[in-house]
């Protein structure tokens, strides 16, 4: 099934719940700008709004076109008017496209069904850190080239912190970037995915990557 990660930085009425349309899903993250990814297994797609609490949209727009993880996704900016100057504005920041808010489900998902998808998708399929890699089509762990057993929550884990290696997060943002809404996660899940991850991490010879920062959570050591 193909999946769109859609990024909200505003609100939207008429729910955020999964929407699936043939061997499509859309999935809804409320994400403010400033906060880590969310992690997304399909095509990213962000709405922004055109004024954000710490700084404008215009300047979200082009961060997220110089990060790795969002630098193809689909980005539709929120104005607050229909206004000519602003639509040039936004372009010229690199959105892909632009809406006049506030922001309702139907508009959104008919934005997003209006644009021709892929029968399938050719995002990258692999990440590497050193010696250990992550193939995401096989769902497989490995260090030099030596097989990982792990189980779906920690290969989740493990491809979140490869993706932003040396990024400390806490708990709390472990839970919001993994959590799912029909299987909420409490911070003791956390810990025991970490325990889980980090043992099958040192029983494939490589050691102790994924470190405990005190009082602030854990992080995954560049190589």
């Amino acid at each position: 099934m193909r999946q769109i990660d859609i990024l909200l930085t505003d609100g939207l009425a008429g729910g955020r719940d999964s929407f699936v349309h043939g061997d499509l899903i859309v999935m809804f993250h409320d994400w403010n700008g400033s906060a880590p990814l969310p992690l997304l297994d399909g095509r990213a797609w962000a709405f922004i709004g055109w004024v954000l609490p710490e700084f404008s949209g215009l300047e979200l727009c082009r961060r997220l076109r110089c990060d790795s993880q969002t630098e193809s996704a689909h980005i539709t900016m929120v104005l607050e008017e229909d206004d000519a100057d602003a639509k040039r504005r936004a372009l010229r920041a690199g959105a892909d496209d632009y809406i006049v808010g506030p922001l309702d489900r139907a508009a959104v998902l008919d934005r997003v069904l209006s644009v021709q998808l892929p029968e399938r998708e050719s995002m990258a399929r692999a990440l590497r850190l050193g010696e250990l890699s992550l193939d995401l089509t096989a769902l497989q762990a490995r260090w030099q080239g030596k097989a990982i057993p792990l189980m779906p929550n920690e290969l989740r884990l493990l491809r979140y912190l490869m993706e932003q290696p040396g990024q400390v997060f806490s708990r709390t943002q472990l839970i919001a970037a993994l959590g799912k809404k029909e299987q909420p996660i409490d911070e003791r899940t956390v810990d025991a995915w970490v325990s889980r991850l980090r043992r099958a991490l040192r029983e494939a010879g490589a050691g102790q990557p994924l470190r405990t920062v005190r009082s602030l959570g854990y992080v995954l050591d560049r190589p």
